[in-house]
């Protein structure tokens, strides 16, 4: 059962239920009681893949429509060239192999199902930022497959500003060859009800994962932060890092699952979930699991959820800043080291800036 599934049949019996214990708290089946019309795309698109090709010395970008400015653009789930009436590749320098990825939902009413390959060779690295957005009540299905190949490296950086009225799942599926390296940073404020689902295939071989997650969260938005993790292979590590923030009555879930198949030996696998309620009707849901079936592994989770520290904001205000000031300052250390675990430089401070308007309206 999955949200794509039930937009290309139409069929409701397909949305996933709160009987689906991984979707305990984020039913769709009891919100949505009515496909929308599918969006209808004007012109015609590419097929959506992103395909990181190159020597040493350049990588090429194909088989996506690029602008001055690196930019691939969908909207609506169309890739869309921007002035350029013909794709073409893009060379980098080695040195700056960054994908700009907008994603916008214009409108509202409709439901879309986007689908997006990302495809890493040998050797190569690249970074991708992703800004997904929406300006109405529409139904979403967003798929994306990342396939790293041995020595490959990727990192990826989500921000998601979805619609308050707006239904939106996200699904990456990620498999790594031996000696990748991925790394990924979600950060998101939310919807009506959201899901953002990230599934990565681990063959340990020396691999690496490093998977954050942020969600701010205000007014009756919902957001669900779930990942599962597999290592199916000897040496391999994966470090995550979720922090959430919540106020009013919105509601923030974290589930996250890490599996060590037998034979998976020396796995290094650690994962953390601190959260911050700032109001008394706001929630927390959050289910981190470690499944172990080998002996020589080193793996541990944490989970904490509370309140800002009362003691620090009376210090912060014995030195002078108003209460609402340190509240904010020390929110923003909170969230801060999420951020600051992301690698290039560049994508960090547009995280940064992004998360500090949030924290803004928060």
């Amino acid at each position: 059962m999955s949200l794509s599934t039930a937009l290309r049949t139409g069929d409701l019996a397909e949305l996933p239920s709160r009987r689906d214990e991984d979707w305990r708290w984020t039913d769709l089946r009891g919100l949505i009681r009515k496909i929308p019309p599918a969006y209808v795309y004007e012109g015609t698109g590419l097929a959506p893949e992103i395909m990181v090709e190159g020597q040493a010395g350049q990588i090429d970008f194909y088989r996506s429509p690029f602008n001055a400015n690196r930019t691939v653009r969908v909207s609506n789930g169309m890739v869309a060239g921007l002035g350029l009436k013909e794709p073409g590749p893009l060379v980098f320098d080695r040195h700056d192999p960054v994908i700009a990825l907008d994603v916008t939902n214009a409108g509202g009413g409709f439901s879309v199902h986007n689908r997006l390959t990302v495809r890493v060779p040998h050797g190569l690295s690249a970074v991708l930022l992703e800004s997904h957005a929406g300006n109405g009540d529409h139904v979403v299905s967003f798929d994306l497959d990342i396939d790293l190949e041995e020595g490959a490296s990727l990192e990826r950086i989500v921000l998601v500003s979805d619609h308050a009225e707006a239904i939106v799942v996200r699904q990456s599926s990620v498999t790594l060859a031996a000696t990748a390296s991925y790394a990924q940073t979600v950060l998101t404020t939310g919807a009506r009800r959201q899901r953002l689902e990230t599934r990565i295939a681990h063959p340990g071989a020396q691999a690496s994962v490093r998977l954050d997650g942020a969600y701010l969260l205000e007014a009756q938005r919902h957001a669900d932060l779930t990942t599962v993790v597999t290592h199916g292979g000897v040496d391999g590590t994966t470090a995550q890092l979720t922090k959430g923030v919540v106020r009013d009555q919105a509601r923030g879930v974290f589930q996250g699952r890490i599996v060590v198949e037998r034979g998976a030996d020396r796995t290094d696998a650690r994962m953390r979930h601190q959260a911050l309620i700032l109001s008394e009707k706001a929630e927390i849901d959050a289910k981190p699991e470690l499944l172990i079936f080998a002996d020589d592994v080193q793996c541990a989770h944490g989970n904490t959820v509370g309140a800002l520290d009362e003691d620090a904001i009376f210090y912060a205000m014995q030195r002078g800043l108003p209460s609402d000031r340190a509240r904010a300052m020390l929110t923003a250390a909170f969230v801060g080291e999420v951020i600051d675990r992301i690698e290039h430089e560049g994508a960090r401070a547009v995280a940064l800036a992004w998360a500090q308007q949030q924290l803004g309206e928060l």
